[in-house]
């Protein structure tokens, strides 16, 4: 009777964690989105291919994962398969670049806003991406990127200063409250 109501238990708490099969299915489903996010990463398509598929066996064959946090857990497992590849490390920051800096062209789509990130640093690259786009707070940022916050905190407050400049209003709102892109709105807090 114990016996058989520990292993009720034991298969009870393994329903509760997601499984091989439920990682694949969000990566089938959410295949473009965590793609564009490890390009955004890497700005290198090889790269973010390679970060995609280690996000994808990370998840699977990771720790257990509660499946409520599944979707959250896989693109972490890519952002950190990114910051592997990538070893991104603070910049030191002067004047915000003028003509240097890639162009929209299309206005507000993710392909030019896109390339425009994909053309800064990769540490400002990162701490924007993570930051602003994915929500993690600075010091958790600062964790994972190994640095100190006043360094995550400089990046982003540059990365948005470089988004304002290159005149893209649609993208940064007046009150620097949110960043769009393309169809959704992420909230960006200048420290």
């Amino acid at each position: 009777m114990f016996r058989r109501r520990n292993k009720q238990k034991t298969i009870e708490r393994a329903t509760e964690y997601a499984s091989c099969k439920d990682f694949k299915q969000i990566f089938t489903e959410d295949m473009v989105g965590l793609h564009r996010l490890a390009f955004l990463l890497t700005a290198d398509h090889a790269k973010a291919e390679q970060c995609f598929v280690a996000g994808l066996e990370d998840s699977i064959h990771g720790n257990p994962v509660f499946r409520q946090w599944a979707r959250a857990w896989s693109k972490r497992a890519i952002i950190q398969s990114a910051i592997k590849a990538i070893a991104p490390t603070p910049t030191r920051h002067g004047a915000l670049p003028e003509a240097a800096e890639a162009q929209w062209q299309n206005g507000n789509d993710v392909e030019s806003i896109a390339a425009v990130v994909a053309s800064w640093e990769p540490f400002d690259r990162f701490v924007f991406v993570m930051a602003v786009l994915e929500g993690y707070g600075l010091r958790e940022c600062a964790a994972l990127l190994a640095c100190p916050v006043q360094d995550v905190i400089t990046a982003k407050s540059f990365a948005l200063q470089r988004l304002a400049a290159q005149s893209a209003p649609e993208v940064l709102s007046p009150d620097r409250e949110y960043v769009r892109l393309g169809q959704g709105f992420a909230r960006a807090q200048v420290a």
